[in-house]
């Protein structure tokens, strides 16, 4: 069971150090409202995870396939939210003059950031996926939906380590600096990368709701 757990973890690290939602939301965060509220997005991010780890053990996933409808409200809920933060930093890129950085001072508020990260996971279809392949692959190694809960604890601080790192990492005096000069076009391309991933999802799901 310990092989097939860090087995499993490997995996889930590999996505969660790749570029996503999840870091740009955390990244987001931290260059514009400071090291705690991308902390709380982090945070978020994590509780959604280990949500998303036990609806799909518990079989969610098996009821979202026998629901297809439910699968296309996820695609069309997530994409929305996606294309909502784009507008947010598109709108915040127009307003430059309000790019001031404060190392420390959030403009978020922790429940919002922590709300935030955690809307970004559990809208996100993707997440779904990724965790029923990793529930599937410790079925398959015999781990039963008793013992394969227990992978909660590990794939949630997993997270909250990997995003809390991004966090720490983006909010640094160097990044800050440098994000401080060019705060507009930082801005402008995370809403630029959030529509176009809203866009796609938001899409998709239009078009299976027509098929």
């Amino acid at each position: 069971m310990v092989e097939a757990f860090f087995a499993a973890w490997l995996g889930i690290l590999v996505a969660q150090l790749a570029p996503g939602p999840n870091l740009l939301a955390v990244a987001s965060a931290a260059l514009g409202q400071g090291r705690r509220a991308a902390l709380f997005v982090a945070l978020g991010v994590a509780v959604g995870s280990a949500v998303w780890i036990v609806a799909t053990t518990l079989g969610l996933v098996a009821v979202l396939l026998a629901v297809p409808a439910s699968i296309i409200a996820m695609k069309i809920l997530g994409g929305g939210y996606l294309l909502v933060l784009s507008v947010r930093a598109l709108l915040a890129a127009m307003r430059g003059s309000q790019f001031r950085v404060a190392p420390g001072r959030a403009v978020a508020s922790d429940a919002s950031s922590f709300l935030r990260g955690l809307l970004v996971v559990l809208t996100n279809p993707k997440s779904v996926l990724a965790w029923a392949a990793m529930v599937a692959f410790l079925f398959g190694h015999g781990i039963g939906a008793g013992q394969a809960v227990w992978f909660t604890p590990v794939g949630a601080v997993s997270a909250l380590v990997v995003y809390s790192a991004y966090a720490v990492l983006f909010s640094t005096s160097a990044a800050t600096r440098v994000y401080a000069r060019a705060a507009r076009w930082f801005e402008a391309a995370f809403g630029a990368v959030f529509g176009i991933l809203g866009g796609a999802l938001l899409a998709d799901g239009i078009r299976s709701l027509r098929s």
